[in-house]
């Protein structure tokens, strides 16, 4: 039993405007006029009744929207602004990130090339892009060498990030051990290098640099793992 036999059969229009209003409110999604008169008594007028609401509503905080050929309320599109809110969403970075950026913190500066050639893999096209767009890594300037490649080095951000005073505070072998994060059967030649020493000449990177052109792609799209690095066969 639905209830249904104590309804009028057909409802003042002020009544199935109301009626219309109730389901339009409790709705979790926008409601077709097909929806609305399958809830209502026959013959009520669903059309006059959504288009009164429609009137009724104009104007106000919340308005009755049409969407897809089916109806809702909504918040007037000028008062978006109210509704708000800033926050800083943690992004956390793939494995290849990882890898890079502690690379580029114990080897600077360091080019392209010598990154693959430590990690062993050839770098994926947007993994510098993303440490270079958070601004844990800079382009430091470019080596004096054939070709005259870019070098990286971290930044003050990436201090911040890590709360580390200067760079000589990075941990060395003997922490990493200690922590779990270096093997105990590693080669006895086997040294973390001291960051920042080891400085082969390069000229700064200067306004008006040719600097190399980055693809953006992964920015405002979730990520889905970390991009794939392609091995030299």
């Amino acid at each position: 039993m639905t209830g249904d036999e104590d309804l009028p059969s057909s409802p003042e229009p002020a009544e199935t405007e109301r009626r219309v209003e109730a389901l339009l409110f409790a709705a979790a999604g926008p409601l077709s006029l097909d929806d609305l008169a399958r809830r209502l008594p026959e013959g009520s007028d669903v059309e006059r009744a959504v288009s009164d609401l429609q009137a009724r509503y104009a104007g106000r905080g919340v308005e009755l929207a049409c969407v897809a050929d089916r109806w809702r309320f909504q918040t007037a599109p000028d008062l978006a602004f109210l509704m708000t809110v800033e926050r800083e969403e943690p992004r956390r970075l793939s494995r290849a990130a990882q890898e890079t950026l502690a690379i580029i913190a114990y080897h600077q500066p360091v080019t392209r090339a010598e990154i693959e050639a430590v990690r062993g893999v050839q770098a994926s096209r947007g993994t510098l892009d993303v440490l270079l767009e958070l601004r844990l890594v800079r382009m430091r300037g470019r080596r004096r060498t054939p070709g005259r490649p870019v070098t990286y080095g971290t930044t003050d951000a990436f201090l911040e990030h890590f709360g580390l005073a200067s760079l000589g505070d990075l941990p060395g072998a003997a922490e990493m051990r200690a922590s779990g994060l270096l093997s105990m059967d590693l080669p006895a030649d086997f040294n973390v290098p001291t960051p920042g020493l080891q400085a082969p000449e390069e000229d700064p990177i200067e306004e008006g640099d040719d600097a190399p052109e980055f693809h953006m792609d992964f920015l405002g799209a979730p990520s889905e793992g970390p991009e794939p690095d392609r091995h030299d066969a």
